[in-house]
C-alpha cells in the first residue's frame, strides 16, 4: 500500500508545486503555463499528440530491442574472445567520448528524416549501458561455478552459455532497467535534430510558436511513457528472473 502511495504523493505534490509557481511567482504565462492550461492543451489536441506519441513509441521500442541484442552480443563477444575483447574495449569508449548529440544531424542527413535515424539514436544511447553491466556481469562469475565446469570438462562455450550467462542475467536486467530509463533520450534528439513527426518534433515546432502549454503537453506524455516503459521492462524482468535475489 504505502509503495504504491508514495508516487502518487510525489506526483501530487509536484503538481501543487507547479500550480503555486505558475500561479504566484510572476512568471508569464507563455513561460510557464499552469497545470490546468497543460491539461486544455492535451484535451484539446488528443488526437494529434497520441499520434506523435506512437511514432515515438515506436522509435523508443524498436531502439530498445536492437539496442540490447547489439549490447548483449558485444558483451559476450568480449568475454568470449580477449583478441575480440582488445578491438571491442576501446571503441565503446571511443562511442562514449563522442558526445551522442553531435551524431544526430549527421545521422539525419545521411539516413534521412524518417524512422532509421531515430531507431539508430536510441541504439547509440542504449547499448553502453546494456554491454557494460552485463560484460561486468559474465566476468565476475563466481569462481567456485567455473571450477566445477572445468573438473566436469565442460566446454569453454558450454561454461560460457550455461554458466557464466546464467550468472550474469541480474546485472543484465539492472543494465536493461537503465536502457529503458535513457531510451527516449536518443529519439527525441533525433526528433530534434530533424523529423516530421513525434513528440520531439511536437515540442520544437511548439517551442517556436510559443505554444508552450502544447510543449508541456508533449513533455509530460514523454515523461509518462518513459515512467511506463520503465515500469514494464521492470515488472517483466522480475516475471523472467524470479530466482535472482532483490535488492
Amino acid at each position: 500500500m504505502r509503495a504504491t502511495l508514495r508516487p502518487v504523493i510525489t506526483l501530487l505534490g509536484l503538481l501543487v508545486l507547479w500550480w503555486i509557481v505558475a500561479r504566484f511567482a510572476g512568471i508569464p504565462n507563455f513561460m510557464l503555463p499552469g497545470p490546468a492550461e497543460v491539461a486544455r492543451a492535451l484535451t484539446a489536441q488528443s488526437g494529434f499528440l497520441f499520434q506523435n506519441m506512437l511514432a515515438t513509441l515506436t522509435e523508443i521500442v524498436l531502439g530498445l530491442i536492437f539496442g540490447t541484442l547489439f549490447g548483449a552480443a558485444l558483451a559476450l563477444a568480449m568475454v568470449f574472445s580477449r583478441g575480440l575483447q582488445r578491438w571491442i574495449l576501446p571503441l565503446l569508449l571511443l562511442s562514449q567520448a563522442v558526445p551522442v548529440f553531435a551524431l544526430a544531424p549527421l545521422l539525419v542527413l545521411w539516413l534521412g528524416f524518417g524512422l532509421a535515424s531515430k531507431v539508430l539514436m536510441a541504439i547509440l544511447v542504449i547499448f553502453f549501458p546494456v554491454t557494460a553491466a552485463f560484460y561486468d556481469g559474465l566476468r565476475r562469475t563466481e569462481p567456485g561455478w567455473l571450477d566445477l565446469a572445468h573438473t566436469m570438462g565442460a566446454t569453454r562455450l558450454s561454461v560460457l552459455l550455461r554458466v557464466r550467462l546464467m550468472a550474469a542475467l541480474p546485472a543484465f536486467g539492472a543494465g536493461l532497467r537503465i536502457a529503458a530509463a535513457v531510451a527516449p533520450i536518443g529519439a527525441i534528439l533525433g526528433e530534434w535534430a530533424g523529423a516530421s513527426q513525434g513528440l520531439g518534433y511536437v515540442m520544437l515546432n511548439a517551442n517556436a510558436r510559443m505554444q508552450t502549454d502544447l510543449m508541456f503537453a508533449a513533455l509530460v506524455l514523454l515523461a509518462a511513457l518513459t515512467i511506463l516503459l520503465w515500469v514494464a521492462v521492470d515488472v517483466l524482468l522480475k516475471r523472467l528472473l524470479h530466482w535472482a535475489p532483490d535488492g
